[in-house]
């Protein structure tokens, strides 16, 4: 019967830690730092274990998209939260770019260059990449936002229209 107790406690106190997360990453002070650092630690974290630890990941599950660039045609890597969908050959990638003006570099990669590869749990995945659009888009923006609540204040505090992609196996 304790442990249950603990157990309780343990998922109540992660809870509440998922909150504060949610709270503090909606916060526009946070939009102007997180996307200098987050992305930094997480790939140093991601090379150093080689791929077994995405930092980001204890919250949100996350992968590690290598896309090609639109512009110079380099592979770039960029360490992502995503929301994997059933069935584990797709998942759904956001470009809120912690809800700052523009549109992050990687998403412009994916419209360039579809084909990509993810490391997802330390495997690697190509993957192709789609920009949902209309129904489909609306679907999805749903789930997200039950999956990640603050994407709903990154895009109030934007013009654009967030991108969403689905990634699916190739």
């Amino acid at each position: 019967m304790a442990s249950r107790g603990a157990a309780g406690m343990a998922g109540r106190i992660k809870d509440m830690g998922v909150r504060l997360v949610q709270k503090v990453s909606s916060a526009p002070a946070f939009a102007r730092v997180a996307p200098h650092v987050i992305p930094a630690l997480d790939r140093a974290v991601h090379r150093v274990t080689r791929g077994r630890v995405l930092l980001s990941a204890q919250l949100l599950p996350g992968v590690v998209l290598t896309a090609t660039g639109a512009r110079s045609g380099v592979p770039r890597r960029t360490p992502l939260a995503c929301m994997p969908e059933d069935g584990g050959g797709s998942w759904v990638l956001v470009g809120s770019n912690f809800g700052r003006p523009g549109h992050p570099a990687w998403s412009a990669n994916l419209l360039a260059h579809p084909d990509a590869e993810i490391n997802w749990k330390g495997q690697d995945i190509p993957v192709t990449a789609h920009l949902l659009a209309g129904e489909e888009r609306a679907a999805v923006w749903k789930e997200l936002l039950r999956f990640w609540p603050p994407y709903s204040t990154y895009q109030a505090r934007v013009d654009r229209e967030i991108r969403v992609f689905r990634i699916v196996r190739r």
